[in-house]
């Protein structure tokens, strides 16, 4: 019975274990992507300005 007992707060013990992994892993493939968004923005603005002309008549 004491096994038992020990067994599952193990595996209670690693699922909790994983899922605080999991979202670590999220977390910071968030912060990852916000960045290389903000950079992409950034870059496209500073590229789409450089490259348009007035048309004057």
């Amino acid at each position: 019975m004491l096994l038992k007992i020990i067994g599952a707060i193990i595996v209670i013990w690693l699922a909790f274990a994983v899922l605080g992994w999991i979202f670590k892993v999220l977390g910071t493939l968030l912060v990852v992507a916000a960045v290389v968004t903000l950079i992409g923005i950034g870059y496209a603005a500073l590229k789409g300005k450089s490259g348009q002309r007035q048309i004057r008549p």
